[in-house]
């Protein structure tokens, strides 16, 4: 996986940090938005304050935002979602955007909608969320499903898998062995090549193994959950709650929030390959004794900063 401010090669799956502030405004982060950039498909998970202007700092196209996936209805995580609705119309978005949200997150904005009294030029889907696990989005390519989180409403984590990806063609071979154009296809989904004549030629002889797919888990806000290490298993790469400091741990669990120092124990009980802190206290000045922490019980952690593209491929 590798890390940088801007990509220098096409990449499949990359988390793009729009927002890694707290509910508190700060003139150093926006309110918290990440956006998943897979196969040129937008992915938005939270959408607060300044989400709009991000996104075009970052040269991310709202044409191509298909779902929105919100993980509770504090303001620091929705606040930014009616502009950016409307916003979509106004640049003549086609298709359909689909929102995942809870069913008083759906009736806001109906009501927003209504006192503004705006139309939109392209389909709104709602998906009602429940505060439990399961699958909300599944396509030949992506699964994302929900994880609970212990916050002080209804919220729930958002893990992305990528499925098992298409094996590699050894063009020599195809055409040692005669293999049709048609059959290509098959054999690049696993499948052996049988000839005419009834001679059965290995997958393994026409193919490379796979990229290994990658997976990504968002798990802000939440106080520490050490079990939510489980449903979170060996992922490439988990976003988590970092507000405080371990200065601040009995004030991180009576709000529902997580230390940088818990992130990291979660992170490395997950066997995760990358930990990104978010969601900052605007009461630290830096964020650097937060990595500090954080890096004492799990090496590869790293600070969420505002146009910050994370490649996972």
């Amino acid at each position: 996986m590798r890390i940088c401010d801007t990509l220098n090669r096409m990449s499949t799956f990359t988390v793009n940090l729009l927002g890694c502030g707290s509910a508190k405004p700060s003139v150093r982060h926006n309110q918290s938005c990440t956006v998943i950039n897979f196969r040129e498909a937008l992915y938005m998970i939270d959408c607060g304050e300044g989400a709009q202007q991000q996104m075009q700092r970052m040269g991310l196209k709202f044409s191509r935002l298909r779902h929105i996936f919100i993980t509770h209805l504090h303001g620091d995580h929705i606040l930014g979602l009616p502009g950016l609705l409307q916003t979509l119309s106004l640049n003549g978005h086609c298709g359909k955007v689909t929102l995942h949200t809870f069913r008083e997150g759906i009736k806001l904005i109906d009501r927003i909608r209504a006192f503004f009294g705006y139309e939109l030029g392209y389909e709104l889907e709602y998906h009602e969320l429940k505060p439990e696990e399961g699958v909300v989005l599944d396509t030949p390519a992506l699964t994302v499903n929900t994880v609970p989180l212990n916050h002080r409403v209804d919220c729930v984590g958002y893990v992305f898998r990528e499925k098992e990806r298409l094996r590699h063609l050894i063009p020599d071979m195809l055409e040692y062995h005669q293999v049709p154009i048609a059959w290509r296809p098959r054999v690049k989904a696993g499948e052996d090549f049988v000839k005419a004549d009834g001679t059965v030629i290995p997958n393994c002889h026409l193919t490379r193994p796979a990229t290994p797919s990658v997976s990504y888990a968002h798990l802000s806000d939440s106080a520490y959950v050490p079990e939510l290490a489980e449903k979170v298993k060996g992922v490439t790469c988990v976003l988590h709650d970092a507000t405080y400091g371990d200065d601040r741990v009995q004030l991180a669990a009576e709000r529902g929030h997580s230390t940088a120092r818990q992130a990291a124990q979660l992170a490395r009980d997950a066997e995760a390959g990358k930990l990104i802190l978010t969601h900052f206290s605007s009461a630290y000045r830096s964020e650097a004794p937060l990595l500090q922490q954080a890096q004492e019980v799990f090496e590869n952690s790293m600070l969420a900063n505002e146009g910050l593209r994370v490649a996972l491929d």
